[in-house]
């Protein structure tokens, strides 16, 4: 997670230095609970979180991210109190297998596969909101603004597969509206032909774009903060809009009085803070261990620090006043209509 690690001649103190610097900008959401709670006092909040390196590990094989029991049961209560939802670059259903709740929403594909309570007026084109069953038969409306990417993605995919086939670590991740390409375990003398060859790849679709994130992985010299390629299509359409999209299909959309939080670890999640701090209230927090550029306000290091700031969530909500009243508006409001699933308040 983060950015570039610094030099190896970088002694430990000079790296917690500049980390005990970074933190006076962007402070502890633990050490700062009260004063954060403080300002959402009597606030719907709304909260959204990314998935990799947020509420599981960095793995190996990313096949193998799962959440903990415990990081799991901490998302449930959560989810009780608080309209909850994960946006991950991965496949919706994949990331839904993962996290196997039935009180949280769902995007995949960086927010272009949406499964959401309600239509929404202000943030998708009607003719790319269906009502549909998820696999576990619950009425959902999907949002999938890029369906008609959708053979491009799988000619992509193939191509790929076909032409990487020679270089020794490199996975190819279909995740339905953008495709993943993991470099993590590849040679670093084989990341300059990897490089080009995908890029050769998407020369011959210009509607698509390629970006590089997510983890470390040794290349020349540095240390670099990536191991995926992610090739998605060239459309304005990002985690910060899906954010807003959630909001406004929960009923909040004309709200003044919602507070999102969100908390991510990826350079794809820095649309979604900046997308929480364009609406003026609410609490972007990113997931590093170590100094990096971001638009959030707040941080927590690792998802042992997330897992405890959601407990401490939970136990906040609980002892709110304004915990009961809350919960009966929002379950009164989203039954009006079909949803996702029904949202069981604690008292």
């Amino acid at each position: 997670m983060g950015l570039p690690q610094l030099p190896a001649t970088e002694d430990e103190s000079s790296v917690s230095v500049s980390y005990d610097s970074w933190l006076l900008k962007h402070p502890s959401a633990l050490d700062t609970f009260n004063q954060m709670m403080s300002i959402a006092r009597g606030k719907k909040i709304v909260v959204c979180l990314d998935y990799d390196g947020t509420l599981s590990n960095i793995v190996e094989n990313p096949e193998k991210a799962s959440m903990t029991d415990t990081m799991r049961m901490a998302l449930r209560e959560v989810a009780r109190h608080f309209p909850t939802a994960i946006i991950s670059g991965r496949g919706r259903e994949k990331v839904s297998d993962f996290v196997d709740l039935d009180n949280v929403y769902y995007a995949g594909s960086h927010g272009l596969d949406i499964a959401a309570p309600l239509r929404s007026p202000t943030y998708g084109d009607p003719k790319h909101q269906s009502r549909a069953l998820d696999r576990k038969g619950n009425e959902v409306v999907l949002f999938q603004p890029a369906k008609k990417y959708l053979p491009a993605i799988e000619k992509i995919l193939s191509t790929l597969n076909e032409k990487t086939r020679s270089i020794q670590g490199v996975m190819i991740e279909n995740n339905k509206f953008c495709v993943s390409v993991h470099f993590r375990h590849v040679r670093d003398e084989d990341f300059c032909t990897l490089e080009k060859l995908v890029n050769s790849v998407l020369q011959e679709y210009e509607e698509f774009r390629i970006s590089i994130g997510k983890k470390v992985i040794v290349f020349l010299v540095l240390h670099a903060a990536f191991s995926v390629f992610e090739i998605r299509p060239d459309m304005e359409w990002d985690k910060g809009h899906a954010l807003n999209y959630f909001i406004d299909t929960l009923g909040f959309g004309n709200s003044n009085n919602v507070l999102p939080l969100y908390i991510g670890d990826d350079r794809t999640d820095e649309d979604a803070f900046k997308a929480v701090r364009n609406r003026g209230e609410g609490f972007p927090i990113v997931v590093s261990s170590s100094p990096k550029d971001t638009a959030a306000l707040y941080s927590l290091r690792n998802p042992l620090e997330v897992n405890k700031f959601l407990i401490n969530l939970v136990r906040w909500r609980k002892n709110s006043s304004s915990s009961k009243s809350f919960c009966q508006n929002f379950e009164e409001k989203t039954q009006k209509d079909w949803l996702l699933t029904p949202i069981s308040c604690a008292e």
